[in-house]
């Protein structure tokens, strides 16, 4: 049941703060609050970016909030109802944080979308009744391993003296899904000689200490296909293999992210191993989310339950296309 404002704030739902007056009058125009984890971080910058820019084509107000723990996740959707937001979008430090946040909403009446990590129970049961937008993690994986598998055709790679490094970092369910979904991608193409090299850390060090002895230990491998969690990962198998004397036509390296790293190897005068990266839209998860919270608003259309976004391939020949696309906002 929707509380009043001035009972939402009086039962403290949120700790203390001042008392709305209840003879305010909510403001005409639509109010939209974006709340994310790590406010410092490009991604979410982007995301902000693109939101306020769907602001502007639409006509609401984005209030954006950075909140970095839980309680911060609080008061910032205090703040929002206290500024008459009508709904907020949300990518939380914590997904366990879903029950409080879910029961938030609901008291208040504000409508809640989750954006890249979906809000959960603490035993890690979705938020179902909470429209999500997310990264298909699997989809993204498949997209770089068809890439791979593709560009060592074009090569006429021989199955028997290729190999795929797959840089693991499987205490992170993320970097599972999409190694996997690159392995399994790589190996309906026939290419099935998987050598995993497991990474402490998810840089470009980790994964080149990882990285080298693994393939110090297969001389009988000729070429080098490369997948790992993101393109710093893979970077670093692209450099171990390098540092061993191979040149970038016997590697392919494919990243996930599309980071300034693999900008900056892409744009690299003499290409490297680093053959590609699978571009992650900050467009989607900021301008399309913002524009459906604003139609759910004014025309009650509600968001799918689950929309997963998958990637754009980038390589040396359409890079800076693709990026002067993604700036526009």
């Amino acid at each position: 049941m929707a509380l009043s404002r001035r009972s939402v704030v009086g039962t403290g739902l949120v700790g203390s703060a001042a008392l709305l007056s209840g003879c305010t009058r909510a403001p005409a125009d639509i109010r939209i609050g974006f709340v994310v984890k790590m406010p410092q971080e490009q991604w979410f910058q982007d995301e902000w970016r693109f939101a306020k820019a769907a602001a502007r084509d639409f006509g609401f107000t984005l209030i954006e909030i950075g909140a970095e723990d839980g309680d911060r996740v609080l008061s910032a959707l205090w703040t929002l109802y206290a500024r008459y937001a009508q709904g907020f979008i949300i990518c939380a430090p914590d997904p366990r944080l879903g029950p409080a946040i879910a029961e938030y909403a609901e008291r208040t009446g504000m409508k809640a979308l989750a954006v890249d990590d979906r809000l959960s129970a603490p035993d890690g049961t979705p938020i179902a009744h909470m429209p999500y937008v997310g990264i298909s993690a699997t989809a993204i994986g498949k997209l770089a391993g068809e890439a791979a598998a593709t560009e060592a055709r074009r090569r006429h790679w021989a199955l028997a003296s290729t190999g795929v490094l797959r840089l693991a970092f499987d205490s992170l369910e993320t970097a599972q899904e999409r190694t996997s979904g690159a392995i399994d991608a790589l190996a309906s193409e026939g290419f099935s000689q998987v050598f995993d090299a497991p990474q402490r850390t998810s840089d470009t060090e980790g994964a080149f200490t990882a990285a080298a002895p693994v393939i110090t230990a297969n001389p009988a491998i000729d070429q080098w296909i490369i997948v790992g969690l993101n393109d710093e990962s893979v970077i670093g198998g692209v450099r171990a293999a390098e540092g061993l004397s191979m040149t970038s036509g016997d590697i392919i390296g494919v990243g996930i992210g599309g980071s300034e790293a693999a900008v900056s190897e892409l744009a690299k005068p003499t290409p490297t191993g680093f053959f590609a990266t699978v571009l992650l839209s900050a467009r989607r998860h900021g301008y399309d989310t913002a524009a459906a919270m604003y139609r759910w608003i004014k025309d009650g259309v509600r968001p799918p339950a689950v929309t997963l976004t998958s990637g754009t391939l980038m390589n040396r020949g359409n890079f800076r296309q693709i990026l002067a696309r993604e700036a526009i906002a």
